[in-house]
């Protein structure tokens, strides 16, 4: 058998390999989760919101309407709104969105709001003041029970992860989320995917 051909062969049986154990990263940019009062409040008992498209978590959508974040130094127009309704409203934003808002945000995993930053939101014709809702987002992993057994960790688990781009970077204290509605994916906002040079087919290794 020709020698090159099996260097090919081998090479391709290692590349699905690694493959395998890489995690698609997704860039997640400033967006709000509305309670259902305050979406009422915003638009009205009566609106119908409309949906633009289903996000990669099964369950999960954006909305085609928008609202303006007003903070103490400074405003940001057109922020996505994501379904379904929460019980709380919550804003994620970057750090960077942070500075420009003059607001100073922890880094919390979603839902985890006591002591987080107040903001107004507003549409055309309302406002509200949305106290204790605003966060940076800690990075993490989604991923079901086959892909938990696959890479060897459980939910709630912190991990490091490299990210494979043009400037790679290892992120350390991530949070792994273990369901079995979800998709397997990293989630990261657009600063530190600008800090590693992410592009929209981005890959990640757990390092454990």
């Amino acid at each position: 058998m020709d020698e090159s051909f099996v260097k090919e062969i081998v090479k391709k049986v290692v590349d699905n390999i690694s493959e395998e154990k890489t995690i698609p990263i997704e860039t997640s940019g400033r967006h709000v989760h509305l309670s259902e009062k305050d979406m009422e409040i915003l638009f009205g008992r009566a609106y119908k919101m409309t949906k633009k498209k289903e996000l990669s978590q099964p369950g999960q959508f954006q909305y085609e309407e928008r609202v303006r974040l007003i903070g103490p130094k400074g405003v940001i127009d057109r922020v996505a709104i994501l379904g379904p309704a929460r019980s709380k409203t919550q804003v994620e934003v970057s750090k960077t969105d942070a500075r420009v808002l003059g607001v100073n945000p922890p880094v919390r995993e979603s839902g985890d709001l006591n002591g987080s930053e107040d903001i107004y939101i507003a549409t055309e014709d309302t406002m509200i003041k949305a106290e204790q809702s605003v966060i940076v987002a800690k990075r993490h992993i989604h991923m079901n029970r086959e892909d938990a057994k696959k890479f060897n960790v459980a939910d709630k688990q912190t991990v490091k992860v490299k990210i494979n781009s043009d400037r790679p970077v290892i992120f350390e204290d991530i949070t792994v989320r273990v369901n079995d509605n979800y998709n397997l994916s990293m989630h990261i906002d657009f600063d530190e995917a600008n800090a590693t040079g992410c592009k929209k087919d981005a890959k990640g290794e757990i390092i454990l």
